[in-house]
């Protein structure tokens, strides 16, 4: 049985005052996520990261999500808390590796590379039969999934463009991810296809969906051409 699971990310600031680490939706974050909750794909059970970015992003499309630690977004060490244009004034060459180098992180926080072996080992565990997944979460991990699903490199890592409130669906199909990029048909906006089916799984919201893998065996991330 196959599996779609459809990211969703969950609005940030802009370019310069992005905080890094967690944040509340802006206005304009508000209305845009309001303006996309008619468009939801159909879905069997809802999923979101534990930021509070998340967590109002799924409060305001009006849904029931199920809390999955594994969807985290990256542990930004002595950055978090502070803006991008306030560590790229401050420490300008190790913000700059941290975009060019999979192996650089910020000071106590996480690699690229790092990222992408736990998402990767995160996809690894979604049990085959789940169905149709949606996933509110961080900008970053579906990057990170993009990668996996792809073989790609993890220098590809910041060439993907994650817009706010994009979805991006991986389909599993015969052990292999494939990727759906695209907009939601407007035939299948506000329709009774839209409506979320009851999921028993998810009446306990601090459970994990499924668990996330503790292996930390080295992760190769090559690309096949």
């Amino acid at each position: 049985m196959s599996v779609s699971l459809t990211f969703m990310c969950a609005p940030v600031g802009g370019t310069r005052d992005a905080v890094f680490g967690d944040d509340l939706l802006s206005e304009r974050g508000l209305r845009e996520t309001r303006a996309a909750r008619a468009m939801l794909p159909p879905y069997s059970l809802a999923i979101r990261a534990p930021s509070n970015r998340c967590a109002q992003t799924a409060g305001v499309l009006g849904l029931e999500t199920t809390l999955e630690p594994a969807l985290r977004d990256f542990d930004y060490g002595m950055w978090r808390g502070r803006t991008v244009g306030e560590v790229a004034t401050d420490d300008p060459y190790t913000y700059a590796a941290w975009l060019t180098d999979p192996d650089a992180a910020p000071p106590g926080g996480e690699s690229v590379r790092r990222l992408c072996r736990r998402t990767a080992n995160w996809l690894s565990s979604v049990p085959t039969g789940t169905g149709r997944v949606l996933a509110i979460t961080e900008p970053a991990v579906v990057r990170a999934s993009l990668v996996h699903a792809l073989s790609a490199p993890a220098t590809a890592f910041w060439h993907f463009d994650v817009p706010p409130l994009s979805a991006v669906s991986l389909t599993l199909r015969g052990g292999r991810w494939n990727v759906r990029l695209g907009h939601i048909p407007p035939d299948r906006a506000g329709t009774t296809r839209t409506v979320p089916l009851p999921c028993v799984a998810a009446q306990d919201k601090r459970v994990l969906v499924w668990g996330e893998a503790v292996s930390d065996e080295p992760y190769e991330l090559i690309a096949r051409v």
